[in-house]
């Protein structure tokens, strides 16, 4: 198992900047020889099967390395270094914080659709949904620029809650359950297994999930792919996408599945059956016809992420179209 990066916590703006220079340096994308892939841990999907059992490579004919990371964020910064060729199951939010940027980045597919994060606020708090207005001058941890800090945003808003009023804090999901527990903060924001069961510990989600669905708070990761290598390199997107796909079809939950995905994601079997139970894998035929067909999911979820992290530096782009190229899917 690949080990974590160490994380950098820096403003977006400053990676991305960062990022676009030495892109932009580094010319042109490397020929194919081998393939990067961004990943993470402690997210259980089916595809793992495919990456234990040697499917990837023997589509591709190539090498698959494959990198672990603890945000999207850190998946944007990579891609732009020209270290990573494709991040598979990247959040929508670190994505359209990117091309908002003018980032030379293409969405490529839907990796899957999922309950939106949750917050969790500490247990001795007395802080809940109905007065959730407390959280105002108090620490928040999020992970920013992430689907969480996204799902925040979104559940901020959805119970009148002053974002601006909160100090956030940006930590990854496992620094947030520690500064939760340690009672540095009064609420941790967070993703992926171990991290959430940590949090539990200590918190209680904010909103439920039949909370979360009715205030139109939805999630999804996607595969994205940097421009350079989609343009160069589309055969070997396309195999990638169809090994993905037919893991996801393959996929039946029997028990040498799930230890191949406990051993890759760092959960144990329970853990991964728990996640997996809220995870949707739309197959490519789906994702056509509902999701970024016109007034699909991804469509209308797209333009509502662009606007919820707009800034004057990076405003939302009035047409989205032109960072999705789903072609290599038909």
């Amino acid at each position: 198992m690949e080990e974590r990066p160490t994380v950098i916590n820096r403003p977006v703006r400053t990676l991305l900047a960062t990022a676009l220079a030495s892109a932009f340096a580094a010319g042109s994308a490397q020929a194919a020889e081998e393939l990067n892939v961004a990943y993470f841990l402690e997210w259980a999907t089916p595809n793992m099967v495919a990456k234990v059992d040697g499917a990837y490579e023997d589509a591709l004919g190539i090498p698959v390395n494959w990198t672990a990371f603890d945000a999207g964020t850190q998946m944007t910064e990579a891609m732009l270094a020209g270290d990573i060729d494709i991040s598979y199951s990247q959040g929508l939010a670190p994505f359209i914080n990117a091309v908002n940027a003018n980032a030379p980045l293409k969405l490529a597919a839907i990796a899957v659709q999922y309950p939106a994060n949750d917050c969790y606020v500490r247990s001795d708090a007395g802080i809940d949904k109905s007065n959730a207005s407390e959280l105002e001058g108090k620490a928040v941890a999020v992970p920013l620029a992430t689907m969480a800090d996204y799902s925040f945003r979104m559940m901020m808003s959805a119970l009148d809650v002053d974002v601006s009023q909160i100090d956030v804090v940006d930590q990854v999901p496992a620094d947030g359950a520690v500064a939760l527990a340690d009672g540095n903060v009064v609420m941790a924001c967070t993703f992926g297994g171990l991290s959430n069961a940590k949090a539990a510990e200590s918190g209680t989600p904010l909103m439920t999930l039949e909370d979360k669905e009715a205030a139109g708070i939805i999630s999804f990761d996607v595969v994205s792919v940097t421009e350079s290598f989609m343009q160069e390199e589309p055969d070997v997107v396309r195999a990638f996408l169809e090994v993905t796909h037919e893991a996801n079809a393959d996929f039946d939950g029997n028990d040498e599945q799930l230890e191949k995905i406990a051993a890759e994601s760092g959960l144990d079997v329970d853990g991964v059956r728990a996640q997996m139970a809220d995870f949707v894998f739309p197959t490519a035929e789906t994702q056509l016809e509902q999701y970024f067909n016109d007034d699909g999911l991804a469509s209308e979820a797209i333009g509502v992420v662009g606007g919820a992290f707009a800034t004057d530096e990076n405003p939302a782009l009035d047409d989205y179209s032109t960072t999705i190229d789903t072609s290599l899917m038909q």
